[in-house]
């Protein structure tokens, strides 16, 4: 392994409704908007990562190639709290054992527990169980 003194400064989130996209993830997050510029809005900056929600002329496709994991103390009530906020549980997801959620505008992310996460032999998380 090399050194290196790279590191991930902020994630990036491609949006048709940025503002919209932003208010949600800043409930769900509890970390204010606190800036705009150009086609970005952005979350405040935590623990030196920033999340910024980008314009994009176009909706997401197909399955995410990156997500997002949030861990909760009780997935279940984390759940219920970002479907109010207008998020969704997917489908199709159950038999990995994950709590699968997309936001508004189906970007998918997983709901885990707080602490380590046992996985089986397969990869399949047994927390929902």
């Amino acid at each position: 392994m090399t050194d290196s003194s790279a590191q991930i400064n902020a994630l990036i989130v491609d949006a048709t409704d940025p503002e919209r996209l932003a208010a949600f993830w800043s409930e769900v997050l509890g970390r204010p908007v606190v800036g705009r510029t150009g086609p970005y809005v952005w979350l405040r900056r935590e623990n030196g990562l920033g999340i910024g929600f980008q314009r994009a002329g176009t909706p997401t496709s197909g399955k995410n190639r990156m997500h997002v994991d949030i861990s909760a103390p009780d997935p279940a009530a984390e759940q219920r709290r970002i479907e109010g906020l207008g998020g969704r549980r997917l489908e199709g997801f159950e038999d990995g054992g994950f709590l699968v959620m997309a936001d508004p505008e189906g970007n998918e992310f997983c709901v885990i527990p707080t602490g380590p996460v046992d996985l089986d032999d397969e990869g399949r998380a047994h927390y929902l169980d």
